[in-house]
């Protein structure tokens, strides 16, 4: 089994959970098998706790490491910060130099908050939307965290959130009192939105949405949704977490000429070191002087320093081109051979992060076998490629030369009917389940 293995079987008995992120629990990638803990990382490589190292061909730390792992440039500049001293009585002057980069690259902006990851960011983002409408109704579509502004969409119908990112995720221990404060509506729906905005529109105090989900948004959508909140002066909310700095220097919303009121950054505007950060209008971010929202590690020197860094490198590197032309190879790659092996499947996701489903009854089963033949094959792969500056054309050359092999062996597999057979474990998880 292993040593990281072991180590995650006792984990379970001191952590709820298993971990700090679903999305890191080896259960939604290989259960029983994914090595859980690495002992180092560097580029788009990574060592287990039992030496054994993999090319991360997967999540890249969920979306966090553009420019890949322990890059040494921003390794550094955090090193200098931490020299200087990470945390003390007075505020770091990278706050202020960080906000103005932050609104030269958003010209319709104003006002920065910050804080340290993209969840209390968005919740930040809502406080501030509620506290100038006061009105507490919030409409939104995509993933925006696990708070309860967004959860409590659940109390009203315990399916609402499973088309936004996974079945199952439970309510529990959110405020019933909430019911009736969130509502969904899918993306690139505007009648859906307009159905909303028709039912509780005197009641909306915000509309949440991601800049870009999978695919890029109509303009009838996206224009639509800009037109009635300004009608309605409803604060817009742009959820730049995931899409943000892949496809262009800033937020995706840019590239589709239409501005929010707030846009919310964090993920892969630091590379791993925790940072987030609420770019809005005067008007509206003035709000927040009205609500208390403070916490002490939201004024630590290493998020601004590593944030400053981080763009300053992707302006310089043009990684947005880097990371959009290494997406379309992979998504090709997936494309082509699968065609060639005759596996069917569906490719989506913005290029930049690239996504295929097994187009079969037992698409979890065959997920799984993929993980777990890639992983013998020495890659950290799931049907899913986050692409970073780390990942150069060797590394993918390897990958998809590694991806027909196990396309090749996964067209006889289905062919035999089988596929549980050849499972060295359980099937992984599509979505939020208790751990036992």
């Amino acid at each position: 089994m292993g040593v990281s293995q072991d180590l995650y079987n006792k984990a379970k008995r001191l952590i709820p959970g298993g971990t700090q992120l679903l999305s890191k629990r080896p259960e939604m990638f290989l259960p029983e098998l994914w090595p859980a803990y690495y002992e180092k990382a560097k580029g788009c490589e990574i060592w287990d706790l039992d030496g054994n190292k993999y090319i991360d061909m997967s999540y890249m730390g969920i979306g966090a490491c553009t420019l890949g792992y322990a890059d040494k440039e921003i390794d550094d500049a955090v090193k200098k910060a931490i020299d200087k001293g990470s945390m003390t009585t007075l505020n770091a002057p990278e706050e202020y130099k960080l906000a103005e980069l932050l609104i030269k690259l958003h010209p319709w902006a104003n006002m920065v908050r910050f804080s340290r990851t993209g969840g209390e960011a968005m919740s930040i983002a809502v406080r501030i939307a509620r506290a100038k409408t006061q009105k507490d109704i919030v409409l939104f579509c995509g993933y925006h965290g696990w708070h309860d502004w967004y959860l409590a969409a659940n109390l009203s119908d315990e399916k609402s959130l499973d088309g936004h990112l996974l079945p199952g995720l439970d309510p529990n221990g959110v405020p019933r009192g909430l019911k009736g404060s969130s509502y969904p509506f899918q993306y690139n729906d505007t009648e859906a939105f307009l159905n909303l905005i028709k039912e509780h529109g005197k009641n909306v105090g915000v509309v949440v949405i991601e800049s870009v989900r999978n695919v890029a948004p109509l303009k009838e959508f996206i224009g639509t949704i800009r037109q009635k909140t300004q009608e309605l002066q409803i604060p817009l909310i742009f959820d730049e977490i995931t899409a943000g700095w892949r496809m262009n220097i800033g937020g995706a919303h840019l590239l589709f000429e239409v501005n929010p009121d707030i846009a919310v950054f964090a993920k892969g505007m630091s590379n791993g070191y925790p940072m987030a950060a609420i770019v809005g209008t005067a008007s509206v971010m003035e709000a927040a002087q009205k609500s208390f929202i403070s916490s002490t590690y939201w004024t630590d020197r290493i998020g601004p320093v590593a944030a400053i860094a981080t763009i300053k490198k992707m302006i310089r590197k043009k990684v947005p081109t880097h990371l959009i032309k290494t997406g379309r190879v992979v998504k090709k790659g997936w494309l082509d051979l699968a065609k060639k092996h005759q596996v069917l499947i569906h490719v989506s996701g913005i290029d930049p992060l690239g996504h295929f489903d097994f187009d079969y009854p037992n698409a979890l089963t065959l997920k799984t076998l993929f993980t777990q033949m890639m992983l013998e094959k020495g890659f950290l792969a799931t049907t899913a490629f986050y692409a970073s500056l780390a990942h150069k054309k060797h590394n993918i050359q390897a990958y998809l030369h590694a991806t027909g092999l196990v396309f090749a062996k996964l067209a006889k597999i289905i062919k035999e009917g089988n596929p549980e057979k050849y499972l060295n474990g359980p099937i992984c998880h599509s979505g939020f389940k208790r751990l036992t």
